[in-house]
C-alpha cells in the first residue's frame, strides 16, 4: 500500500483488518510460528488485493459508458489495477515453478518486510532472499511483458 496514491478507496488499515478478520472469523486460530503467520497473512492480503483489483476492473468496465470530467478519470489507477491483476497472474505461474521464490515476493511487496525479515521468516539467508528478489522482480516482469503483448490485437 505504501506506493499507491493517498486517497485509494482500500486504506492499509482495512486491509490488515480485512486480513485479520478473514483469517480467524471469530475462531481462534494456532499458528505454528512466525512464519506460518506471515506466509497466512501475506497470502490473505494478497488475495485481498486481487480482489479489490478485480472489482474495480469490473466496475470500470461498468462506468465506460457514463459521462465524467477530465478529474474523475481513473487511468493511472486502472493502469495500476491492470499491473497488479498482471502480477497476480505471473506470481501463480512463479510459485509452481519455484514456490520460496513467490513466498519472498509475497513477503518483500505484499507486506512490505525487509530481505533480513524475510529471511527470518522463511529460515534462509539474507543474501538467499536477495538474490531470488532479484531474479523473481526480472523473471515476473518479463512474464507480466509478455502477458501484455499477448493482450495486444
Amino acid at each position: 500500500m505504501r506506493n499507491e496514491r493517498p486517497d485509494h478507496t482500500l486504506q492499509t488499515t482495512a486491509l490488515v483488518n480485512e486480513a485479520w478478520m478473514r483469517t480467524f472469523d471469530g475462531e481462534p486460530f494456532r499458528w505454528a510460528n512466525r512464519k506460518h503467520f506471515f506466509c497466512g497473512m501475506a497470502q490473505t492480503m494478497r488475495r485481498i488485493l486481487m480482489n479489490h483489483a478485480r472489482k474495480y476492473k469490473a466496475q470500470k468496465r461498468l462506468a465506460e459508458w457514463e459521462q465524467v470530467s477530465l478529474e474523475e478519470i481513473p487511468g493511472l489507477q486502472a493502469q495500476r489495477t491492470e499491473q497488479l491483476l498482471a502480477l497476480d497472474e505471473a506470481l501463480e505461474q512463479l510459485g509452481r515453478l519455484n514456490q520460496r521464490q513467490a513466498q519472498v515476493v509475497e513477503m518483500r511487496f505484499f507486506v512490505g518486510l525487509t530481505a533480513e525479515q524475510t529471511a527470518a521468516m522463511l529460515d534462509i539467508s539474507a543474501e538467499t532472499v536477495k538474490l531470488d528478489w532479484r531474479f523473481a522482480k526480472s523473471w515476473l516482469q518479463r512474464q507480466m511483458r509478455l502477458g501484455q503483448s499477448n493482450d495486444q490485437p
